[in-house]
């Protein structure tokens, strides 16, 4: 039953996604001219050692476009016209907890890339350079007064997510191993 309620998920999640990924690729003109030289070229992402008690991810397969965008790509069972990628990106996940805490506090998670060079290059730049402007597009639909609130709010817990990791993984502040002050 899980399997065919994802069945019935990962095509709308995959489109919505592919949507915010077009909307932050075409807020900067320089992402989309990184992008444009590959049209037609396909990139496959792989989530690795995903906990097998988790649903299991679907193919991520995306082609650039001659506009510099992507396109989802379904897994299409059995075609033998499915070509390979031309750059596969694989990224671990053995603790999707921590996995996503790192991503929230800024972390790049780690990324091996194979396939084409020229192409790994520029995914690599997009994937340094390009940051998503929540609070720009919040201001078009709020004005900036709500927008700048919303920002301050989120950097708040950006930064308490980026202590919470920080101390997850034993790099916390040190503590004071002394026994407390006796009273009088």
């Amino acid at each position: 039953m899980l399997e065919s309620l994802q069945s019935l998920v990962t095509p709308a999640v995959m489109h919505r996604l592919t949507l915010l990924l077009n909307h932050v690729l075409s807020s900067e003109g320089v992402a989309t001219a990184k992008l444009q030289p590959h049209s037609g070229r396909r990139v496959q992402l792989n989530v690795v050692d995903w906990p097998s008690s988790l649903p299991a991810w679907p193919t991520l397969v995306f082609a650039i476009t001659p506009a510099g965008l992507l396109e989802w790509q379904p897994a299409s069972v059995g075609n033998p016209m499915d070509a390979p990628p031309d750059l596969t990106i694989s990224i671990q996940a053995k603790n999707p907890a921590q996995m996503l805490l790192q991503a929230l506090s800024g972390q790049r998670p780690r990324v091996d890339v194979s396939g084409d060079a020229a192409l790994a290059g520029d995914i690599s730049w997009l994937m340094d350079n390009l940051r998503w402007d929540i609070q720009d597009d919040i201001a078009r639909w709020l004005g900036q007064g709500p927008a700048h609130q919303l920002g301050v709010w989120a950097n708040g817990a950006k930064e308490a997510l980026a202590a919470l990791a920080q101390r997850w993984r034993g790099g916390g502040p040190a503590t004071d191993k002394s026994p407390p002050p006796s009273a009088p």
